[in-house]
């Protein structure tokens, strides 16, 4: 793994870069490791405390976590094990589709491979849906989508009235996709 340190308002010390890259060591076990995944450590000084945004890049996957500490140290903890959680969960999911109990990497690159597979097979329409678009604010949006599970929700947007598609992005937080065309 490739690591890349960057401090902002503090100087990366030796003993900063060996705490982060010995923490940021144990992701290991969670990948396929080679040269080609890089992890960023931005590390940022405050007048009290800390922020610590950690990054991994892989071929197939960005993991990242971000905290806020009174003690830099601490933040590093906490936002290492952010990711642990991050890839634990996503193992579980995986593990769960494959019914094998298998390292993350592999796991990453047997669903893509499956992914790859149907997409060349299943060319073909399967299921066709048609739903009533209620009018709703972001806030109703975004409980909506969480208490079904998925990635994302469409929706009537109440203020403008434009189709609107609210989603959890990768790297945290939600995003909206509205359509530019007015409804009749």
């Amino acid at each position: 793994m490739k690591y890349q340190i960057i401090g902002k308002n503090i100087e990366v010390t030796d003993a900063i870069r060996a705490d982060i890259e010995r923490k940021l060591g144990k992701m290991d076990k969670y990948f396929v490791i080679d040269d080609e995944v890089l992890c960023r450590a931005v590390v940022r000084s405050y007048n009290v405390g800390a922020k610590v945004e950690l990054t991994i890049f892989t071929k197939l996957m960005t993991f990242r976590a971000e905290v806020r500490d009174n003690d830099l140290y601490a933040a590093v903890d906490l936002a290492v094990d952010k990711l642990e959680d991050q890839m634990r969960k996503l193992k579980t999911r995986l593990s769960r589709r494959s019914e094998k109990n298998i390292n993350l990497g592999k796991a990453l690159v047997m669903e893509r491979l499956e992914e790859e597979e149907e997409e060349e097979e299943n060319d073909e329409i399967v299921r066709t849906k048609s739903i009533y678009l209620d009018p709703m604010d972001i806030d109703e949006a975004i409980t909506r989508m969480e208490a079904i599970g998925h990635d994302f929700f469409l929706y009537l947007d109440r203020e403008d009235d434009q189709i609107s598609v609210v989603y959890r992005r990768v790297d945290g937080g939600y995003g909206i996709i509205q359509a530019e065309n007015k409804l009749k």
